[in-house]
């Protein structure tokens, strides 16, 4: 418990893989996906991971057919109103990062209002990512310090790591320790990519409809066999 990761990651992919195995449609994949996020969710809160972040819709995803998309937007709303009560049963405070303006008002009134319910809540953040990407993310960041730039609020000298951080969505939370993927990909998809430069990446062939508690306490395990030097040899590490 001691090298419990503070802040986990996750990619949630193959609920259209699921489906399609079930000879369903893709939907009904992401239907199935909500019980993995509330068993991963209620895990890592019952572990004392104090932050979760889940991509969950990507900038990308609104190039998807039409009927997808309307299907997902329902499918979110019902499920934030469904299981506010489960956050809160929880102690678990809702948060959500990336161009939600682009959402449909009802989705966007309903992620309010649960943010809004549940923000004393502090046994665990849970950070969903809708309509968002890595490239975005940091494109705003560089925009916002433009503009503080340009009017005198900052010196461009002053800019360095640390101040990029300020401008990221994610500036109130640590960098990610484990980033966990499913369905077989090897990839990271335009997530977190200032956020995850240190971060060990496990991947599993589990769709994630099917991805359960005892999966992820497999990568935690995973994650705390590997030596973490960020730059630094084992024997420097050792002279602690």
């Amino acid at each position: 418990m001691s090298r419990l990761p503070e802040h986990i990651a996750v990619i949630m992919d193959g609920n259209g893989r699921w489906a399609k195995k079930q000879g369903k449609m893709r939907v009904f994949g992401h239907q199935n996906g909500v019980g993995a996020v509330r068993a991963v969710s209620e895990a890592c809160a019952e572990l004392g991971v104090k932050y979760l972040t889940l991509y969950a819709f990507s900038t990308e995803n609104w190039n998807r057919s039409q009927m997808e998309v309307d299907a997902l937007m329902k499918l979110l709303s019902r499920t934030i109103a469904e299981e506010t009560s489960t956050l809160h049963k929880n102690n678990i405070r809702l948060n959500v990062i990336g161009d939600v303006q682009r959402l449909p008002k009802y989705n966007y009134d309903a992620l309010m209002k649960a943010i809004e319910e549940t923000k004393n809540n502090d046994r665990m953040t849970l950070t969903l990512c809708l309509s968002y990407s890595g490239r975005w993310e940091i494109a705003q960041a560089a925009r916002m310090i433009a503009e503080k730039v340009k009017r005198g609020e900052l010196q461009p000298e002053h800019i360095d790591e640390r101040c990029f951080l300020n401008f990221l969505q994610t500036n109130d939370m640590p960098d990610p320790e484990l980033l966990i993927r499913t369905s077989g990909e090897e990839r990271i998809s335009n997530f977190l990519l200032w956020q995850l430069a240190y971060s060990e990446f496990y991947f599993t062939d589990k769709l994630w409809p099917d991805f359960g508690k005892d999966d992820l306490y497999d990568a935690i395990i995973n994650y705390q066999s590997r030596e973490r030097r960020f730059g630094k040899t084992t024997e420097q590490l050792n002279d602690k």
